[in-house]
């Protein structure tokens, strides 16, 4: 099973990821973010991962603990899940529509986190949700995952439909990347011999 549960414990914040990478779809996301809720639910509808995500944070300050630490929380979760990523295709892409937004997005499940994100979103808040948070979330992600992320924005005028393509190209993108090559289910996907 490619399960994992993560707890996080700071002055901060007190966070909980449980996912299973072989799982349906399934979500229960909750952090006190409203929008950003909605995101991870895109995220794990479109990943085909389950994911329990519970998030208490210091939101009386601001939003920004609690979106950075659920991404270094939920990118620990994915390397525990992982294991050494025997069998699996370590790359997917996928360049995803929503009305007017378009956002491509490439990532290799590699253990070298690097971060491209060129998203450009014309309103500072989507709600009460600050955008720029979108970002903190993919890197402190990347970081924690061991991924090369490359989030490019193709099109888009309207914040919500950017930010949610983004989060859904990265879902598909992940899902690719997580499942299991038949061809070479028992090797580590690298001449390195390791990941």
């Amino acid at each position: 099973m490619r399960t994992a549960t993560i707890t996080r414990k700071t002055a901060e914040t007190d966070i909980s990821v449980s996912i299973n990478l072989d799982g349906t779809g399934t979500y229960d996301n909750k952090t006190g973010v409203g929008f950003f809720d909605h995101m991870l639910d895109q995220l794990a509808r479109h990943a085909l991962i389950d994911m329990k995500i519970s998030a208490t944070g210091d939101l009386h300050i601001d939003d920004h603990h609690t979106v950075e630490d659920t991404g270094i929380a939920l990118g620990q979760a994915l390397t525990e899940a992982l294991g050494e990523k025997r069998g699996i295709n370590r790359y997917g892409e996928c360049s995803l529509p929503m009305d007017d937004a378009q956002v491509h997005c490439a990532l290799d499940l590699s253990g070298r986190p690097f971060l491209i994100c060129t998203l450009d979103l014309p309103t500072a808040k989507i709600g009460t949700f600050d955008t720029e948070l979108l970002r903190e979330f993919f890197q402190a992600f990347a970081t924690h995952g061991g991924i090369t992320l490359h989030i490019d924005q193709i099109h888009g005028f309207n914040s919500h439909h950017i930010a949610e393509a983004a989060f859904k190209a990265v879902a598909r993108a992940l899902r690719q990347a997580v499942e299991t090559d038949p061809r070479k289910a028992d090797d580590i996907p690298s001449t390195k011999g390791t990941l």
